[in-house]
């Protein structure tokens, strides 16, 4: 598809053309791409906005940073701003401090998988230990697995005795979910500490935590 015809699909009122056009831009450099994404930054469609999030994080400017963090942090939808937390790890380090801020204020259960995800790829230890810990506070339980499962990445690194101490303190939680994720991340630490949380919880009430445990010693 041409510019001019992007254009005009841009401008439709047919949200599905737009989308269209979008996802056309991926063919086109960024100094051509970027400003028609941010034509439509502000669609009234959430999954418009969605693909525009997407597109910013692979046509990579200043500009489109700038973009991609109003999105993260003001949009109405979460599927928005979990998408711009997507895309604004791919700019590496100077995403991190804004990804954290971002967990530590925003407490949709997606936007905080989303930026786990991200920290997670970008290899910054410090704050993925900072942002499973303060996770695992929250009330929604897909955080709390998620964040358990990133504890699981720590080990090897300078932050694996912080990131065990927390997984042993949860060896006896209240919901099996967590457990058996519990059981996964342990699997992962060469420590007697953790072998010995893992024959505990193969003693578990719940099959399922213990399956857990024997699929972990297997792999």
């Amino acid at each position: 598809m041409d510019i001019s015809q992007i254009e005009t699909y841009l401008k439709s009122s047919d949200s599905q053309e737009r989308l269209k056009a979008i996802v056309e831009l991926r063919h086109y450099d960024a100094e051509i791409a970027i400003p028609l994404l941010l034509s439509v930054i502000r669609d009234k469609e959430f999954i418009v906005r969605s693909f525009v999030a997407m597109g910013l994080g692979k046509k990579r400017s200043p500009e489109a940073f700038a973009a991609l963090l109003e999105l993260m942090q003001f949009d109405r939808d979460s599927n928005v701003r979990s998408e711009a937390a997507n895309s604004i790890s791919y700019y590496g380090e100077v995403a991190v401090p804004h990804l954290v801020a971002t967990f530590h204020r925003d407490d949709h259960w997606l936007l905080r998988r989303s930026i786990l995800a991200g920290l997670a790829d970008l290899n910054c230890w410090r704050e993925l230990l900072e942002v499973c810990l303060y996770g695992l506070d929250s009330d929604d339980v897909t955080v709390q697995e998620a964040c358990v499962d990133a504890l699981s990445l720590l080990a090897g690194t300078p932050g694996q005795e912080a990131a065990l101490e927390k997984l042993l303190s949860l060896v006896k939680a209240d919901w099996w979910r967590i457990r058996v994720r519990v059981a996964r991340a342990l699997s992962k630490y060469n420590d007697p500490r953790a072998q010995e949380a893992l024959t505990y919880l193969k003693q578990d009430d719940d099959s399922r935590v213990v399956g857990a445990v024997l699929e972990s010693l297997i792999t």
